[in-house]
């Protein structure tokens, strides 16, 4: 059996503008300037409290905790509404007519994570949902070795599909190949900076993967 492994925010889930959209009312609350969509594909990464400082947060006077807690219940009522990217629901549709079993794995917490694939309708493609059990965006990559150690899955028979430079970091750790898709979380050229293949947009995954 072959296997795809997708990343879920800013790769099939069209979610970019609404994460910019909630970190800027969080600055604005605070009175700190907001991002424009060329910073946020700037300074966007993992470990996520990285991020929250590259955005001007004080994680010092406000603990990260807090601030996750605040940003994720305002992300998880909006991302019902946000929609999935253009032809991800054709690639995913493709890939399973090719003989691909596909995996859905996320830093998100599983509970919203199921939420959202069901609010689009794509659950069923699926043969696992992964998430995390909490809200503080912990590494995938634990999350996809358990699974593919415990049902059998070779490295050597996945692909990793993402949006960021941790999903080409996770890949590497557990040893399989990893395609990259342009328009999500981060700029072209950080991902290109990883030497990984990078798709222009969904389409491009089809004609990446035989």
């Amino acid at each position: 059996m072959k296997y795809i492994i997708w990343d879920w925010n800013g790769t099939l889930l069209d979610d970019v503008s609404v994460c910019i959209d909630v970190m800027n009312g969080m600055l604005r609350r605070r009175g700190l300037r907001e991002l424009t969509p060329r910073r946020y594909r700037e300074i966007f990464g993992f470990p996520v409290e990285g991020y929250y400082r590259a955005a001007g947060l004080d994680l010092e006077r406000e603990p990260f905790p807090a601030l996750a807690a605040e940003y994720i219940e305002e992300f998880n009522r909006r991302a019902l509404n946000c929609g999935l990217r253009r032809g991800a629901e054709g690639a995913l549709k493709g890939l399973r007519d090719r003989g691909y079993a596909q995996l859905l794995v996320s830093a998100s917490e599983r509970s919203a994570l199921l939420e959202q694939a069901g609010r689009y309708g794509v659950t069923g493609y699926f043969q696992a949902v992964l998430g995390t059990g909490d809200v503080l965006a912990v590494t995938k990559e634990g999350i996809a070795r358990e699974y593919m150690e415990a049902n059998g899955i070779s490295r050597d028979s996945a692909v990793f599909i993402g949006d960021t430079c941790h999903d080409w970091q996770v890949s590497e750790k557990i040893g399989c190949r990893c395609l990259l898709v342009e328009g999500g979380h981060m700029s072209r050229e950080r991902l290109e900076s990883t030497g990984a293949p990078v798709a222009e947009d969904i389409a491009g995954i089809l004609k990446e993967i035989s």
